[in-house]
């Protein structure tokens, strides 16, 4: 049996280590072994070293993280026609069963029967990867999987809350996307090839206000404490019909509600904080809320779409996978431009 380098999860609380492992092989009929090309390095990494997912994912240690993973199909199991050796793929962040009734209605972030590589079985701070058939998309020749795999989940979720406020929004109305880090400056590029809203970003960071600009924001504003006014002020006193906030903690809510208009939407992707809106707010201006996920297998393929246009580019740092602990460290301390990339 060959065996693979992998970054693994020893113990919580403890740095990752580099091991020697088995190489997945396909199993199943529907098995498909993709040697990584790019592994994205996630706050939500960062998340498991410290325990907090280890109640609900029930994972077993040690095990193989990274969750963001893109490469090229090494092998196939005996029932596998979408894809073949050689193709270059992105891999949707869960295997799902295809059977069930969310599958069957294309909504498989709710399967009844899923694994999430990385967080609950093995991941991509590896060599080679073991997913099924439904989990492939191949991406365009003008791709690279290294430039593309953060997209998996972090770019996946981003489109999967803005393609939904996109739906919603008519020419004319306005969007505020609260956040223009890592996932709000893809949900920028997003609402600008999807929609004919206007679009205005707000963030600390002036930095990240001028780049959300650049990639397609109408009007940029910096929260220096009169955010809520400004955004008042171009939205006539109204609000905006659509909040996409990619924050979720440190007041954002709270200063988030009161940028909506009448019978608005507040999309929720950032977390941390509770919101808290007397429910007489909510009845009488009729406001909804709306929990965000990642996206679906049928999301991933539409901003495949958009990414093989150049509609929707992605800024990296990449490290090689020797490199993890700085990567992680980088991450941590908040020195990582766009994402971290991990490339074995």
């Amino acid at each position: 049996m060959s065996t693979m380098r992998a970054v693994q999860v020893v113990g919580y609380h403890r740095p990752l280590e580099m091991t020697e492992v088995p190489a997945p092989e396909p199993t199943g009929p529907l098995d498909v072994v993709v040697r990584v090309g790019g592994a994205g390095v996630c706050r939500t990494d960062l998340h498991i070293l410290e325990g907090q997912w280890e109640a609900k994912s029930g994972v077993s240690l040690p095990y193989t993280i990274g969750h963001e993973n893109a490469g090229w199909v090494e092998a196939v199991g005996s029932a596998v026609t979408n894809v073949q050796e050689g193709d270059k793929v992105i891999l949707h962040p869960l295997m799902t069963c295809g059977l069930c009734r969310a599958c069957r209605s294309g909504d498989d972030v709710h399967c009844e029967s899923s694994h999430f590589p990385g967080i609950d079985t093995n991941g991509g701070y590896a060599e080679k990867l073991l997913t099924t058939a439904r989990s492939v998309v191949k991406i365009a020749d003008s791709l690279e999987p290294a430039g593309v795999a953060a997209l998996a989940d972090a770019g996946l979720t981003a489109y999967h809350a803005c393609a939904k406020a996109a739906r919603r929004l008519r020419p004319g109305d306005r969007c505020v996307v609260i956040g223009a880090g890592g996932l709000g400056h893809i949900g920028v590029q997003v609402l600008a090839a999807m929609t004919a809203a206007e679009v205005v970003v707000v963030d600390r960071n002036p930095a990240a206000v001028e780049l959300a600009v650049q990639m397609g924001a109408h009007h940029g504003v910096v929260a220096d404490g009169t955010q809520v006014e400004q955004v008042l002020e171009l939205t006539g006193g109204h609000g905006a019909e659509v909040v996409v906030d990619f924050v979720g903690e440190g007041g954002a809510t709270a200063e988030g509600v009161r940028m909506l208009r009448r019978a608005g939407d507040y999309l929720v992707v950032g977390y941390g904080e509770n919101i808290d809106v007397p429910t007489i707010d909510i009845i009488s201006t009729e406001i909804s809320f709306v929990g965000n996920l990642v996206g679906s297998y049928t999301d991933l393929t539409e901003l495949m779409v958009l990414a093989a246009r150049g509609a929707v580019t992605l800024h990296t740092t990449r490290y090689a996978l020797d490199d993890f602990a700085t990567a992680v460290a980088d991450l941590d301390a908040g020195r990582v431009r766009g994402r971290a990339i991990l490339v074995p």
